[in-house]
């Protein structure tokens, strides 16, 4: 028999760590960006049916794209049903992928499924910032039955 209370927790705390390694995996990008010159950086991200994906990132210094920087940098991982954020090396395009993915998981986890959902993220490294433009998809159906 599954305990719903176990399940519960278990998903709490890992709320709970995701907020804790998103503090300190944002502070960690923000600083590899700004030390590589990288003012902003677009993420745009799209799924359904039960898959999801985020775009190559766009970077960009003033108003010119730019690649992003060949180095790595430390994240603190998550693991489910663990209290201990666990170092990774990833490289800064892994990075942005996991601080994103990690965001959604938080407020809007299953955004892939069903009808799914499409956004962008916009990382504002001089203010850091990380904004979520999240639009969910939904079917709807209007439903009437007359009998005269």
């Amino acid at each position: 028999m599954t305990d719903m209370t176990s399940i519960l927790k278990s998903m709490e705390l890992r709320r709970t760590m995701l907020q804790e390694s998103g503090k300190l995996n944002k502070d960690a990008l923000f600083a590899a960006l700004s030390n590589a010159g990288i003012e902003r950086v677009l993420i745009s991200f799209d799924g359904e049916g039960d898959s999801g994906q985020l775009e190559d990132p766009a970077a960009y210094k003033g108003d010119q794209q730019v690649p992003l920087p060949d180095a790595k940098i430390t994240l603190h991982c998550v693991q489910w049903n663990s209290e201990h954020l666990s170092p990774q090396e990833k490289s800064i395009e892994e990075a942005i992928d996991e601080l994103c993915y990690d965001f959604l998981e938080q407020d809007h986890g299953g955004w892939e499924n069903n009808d799914g959902a499409f956004g962008e993220f916009r990382l504002d490294v001089n203010a850091r910032t990380v904004e979520l433009e999240f639009n969910g998809r939904y079917t709807d159906v209007h439903t009437s039955l007359h009998t005269f």
